[in-house]
C-alpha cells in the first residue's frame, strides 16, 4: 500500500521532500549539500535552477524504494 499522493510533481521543493522523507527541514538541507560536496555519492539527490533547489521526483522515489527494500 503506498502512502505517496499520487499527484506528485516531476520535481519537489526541499521542504516537500523533507515531508515526504519524514525529515526536518533543517536535516533535508544539510543532505542537499552533502550530496553536492560527495559529488552525488551521498545525502539528498538535487538540482539547483537559479537559486532554487529542488528535488527529482524519480529519484527521491528510488530512495523510497531503497528504504523499503525495492530495487
Amino acid at each position: 500500500m503506498s502512502t505517496l499522493p499520487q499527484d506528485l510533481p516531476p520535481f519537489l521543493t526541499i521542504e516537500e521532500a523533507a515531508r515526504l522523507l519524514r525529515i526536518g527541514r533543517t536535516t533535508a538541507y544539510l543532505q542537499a549539500r552533502l550530496y553536492r560536496e560527495t559529488a552525488g555519492r551521498e545525502g539528498l539527490p538535487n538540482v539547483c535552477l537559479g537559486r532554487r533547489k529542488l528535488v527529482p521526483l524519480n529519484d527521491l522515489l528510488n530512495i523510497l524504494g531503497a528504504a523499503h527494500g525495492e530495487n
